[in-house]
């Protein structure tokens, strides 16, 4: 089960297309085959028979039930452009990501404050060495509270602590009940 930070770069990578992938499914199949040379392998990642991928690239059989044309799409968009993805990625490592995000903040803060978590609308541009710790955790397939951590840490320095400006005893930013989140790169 993937979590909201990862749908959220997984979208934020299929956005990062230069060209659109195949609309139909003959030619998203004729794609696939390509990919994957055979229709065998094809078969096998989408779950059908070989026979049945065959029909598919000829147009034999024009609509797959909605699952099988759901992993269809996703086979497709999986290896669409990863050059460009990688490129983005790599961008974004050195530049930052942009977040924005409707959810619960809490945080550790010096006795007399409060620290009632408290839910808030933010949009901010998050550091490269956060993009670059967030990439990482994807790729290692950490969980997506190790994620959230990254997020609500870059959170802190940039929104909670204006970047040292204030705020110096917060401790800890904790991201809680995520209504959205969206990542852009």
């Amino acid at each position: 089960m993937t979590g909201e930070i990862d749908d959220a770069l997984k979208r934020a990578d299929q956005e990062n297309f230069t060209r659109e992938p195949p609309k139909t499914l003959q030619g998203r199949i004729n794609y696939l085959i390509r990919q994957l040379s055979t229709a065998k392998a094809v078969a096998a990642e989408i779950g059908v028979t070989p026979d049945s991928v065959n029909r598919y690239r000829r147009g034999a059989r024009k609509n797959p039930p909605k699952d099988i044309a759901a992993r269809i799409e996703e086979a497709v968009k999986t290896r669409w452009q990863p050059g460009v993805r990688r490129r983005r990625r790599r961008q974004a490592a050195t530049t930052g990501i942009k977040i924005s995000t409707r959810a619960r903040f809490g945080y550790t803060a010096p006795i007399g404050t409060t620290d009632d978590g408290r839910l808030r609308r933010l949009t901010l541009s998050l550091p490269a060495p956060y993009a670059q710790r967030l990439f990482q955790a994807q790729e290692q397939g950490l969980s997506d509270q190790h994620k959230r951590a990254i997020v609500a840490e870059g959170f802190k320095e940039v929104y909670f602590q204006d970047n040292g400006a204030r705020a110096a005893g917060l401790s800890e930013v904790r991201l809680t009940d995520i209504d959205y989140l969206d990542i852009e790169y």
